[in-house]
């Protein structure tokens, strides 16, 4: 696990803000590694119903003041979000600046059909410019496709930004909906303009 505060500033990841145009006023959102709950804040603004996970009982209680939070260490504990026995199920599943790679399926049986997967964090070369820096906590060329491939990808960039300098891998993508016929016309996703 690796999750790292990039600098002070309490707005949401340019990524974020890019892509909230795919999410649906109300939608149910689940942000992993909310941390102080800078993204939770963005989408409950726009009139989502957000629930927060981390595992520091610092970070829960700032993000509190968004929406529902859940005080969890995600990595050692089994899944803390489970109706029936399977992942509750969230209309937009957030991931930013956090990587540990045995909660992938979690996450992805946690997207509702039609569901958004917005997830950034970094990339391997980040050991070239700072932490993280362990193999552990970077992913590799093309893993974040690799990993959604079950999913339809609506925006993937990888490379390097420059402030403050990191090499990342981020992904927009929607979970397909089972309409259960053969002939499914195709989801409209507005791209972003940006």
């Amino acid at each position: 696990m690796f999750l790292i505060a990039l600098h002070a500033n309490p707005e949401p990841s340019e990524w974020v803000q890019r892509w909230s145009h795919l999410v649906q006023p109300r939608a149910r959102l689940l942000d992993v590694a909310c941390g102080s709950g800078r993204h939770m804040a963005w989408f409950a603004a726009l009139g989502c119903h957000v629930t927060g996970v981390d595992r520091s009982a610092e970070a829960i209680k700032e993000a509190s003041q968004y929406g529902a939070v859940l005080q969890a260490d995600i990595e050692n504990d089994p899944w803390p979000l489970v109706t029936a026995g399977q992942p509750q199920p969230f209309d937009v599943v957030l991931v930013t600046n956090y990587l540990w790679r045995p909660l992938f399926p979690t996450l992805l049986r946690s997207l509702a059909p039609g569901g958004l997967l917005l997830y950034e964090t970094f990339a391997s070369g980040n050991e070239t410019v700072g932490k993280p820096s362990r193999p552990d906590f970077l992913l590799q060329p093309g893993e974040l496709l690799q990993r959604c491939q079950s999913l339809q990808i609506v925006a993937f960039e990888e490379g390097f930004l420059p402030r403050p300098e990191r090499f990342t891998q981020r992904i927009a993508a929607f979970k397909p909906t089972d309409t259960g016929s053969t002939m499914q016309q195709p989801t409209r996703h507005l791209l972003s303009l940006k």
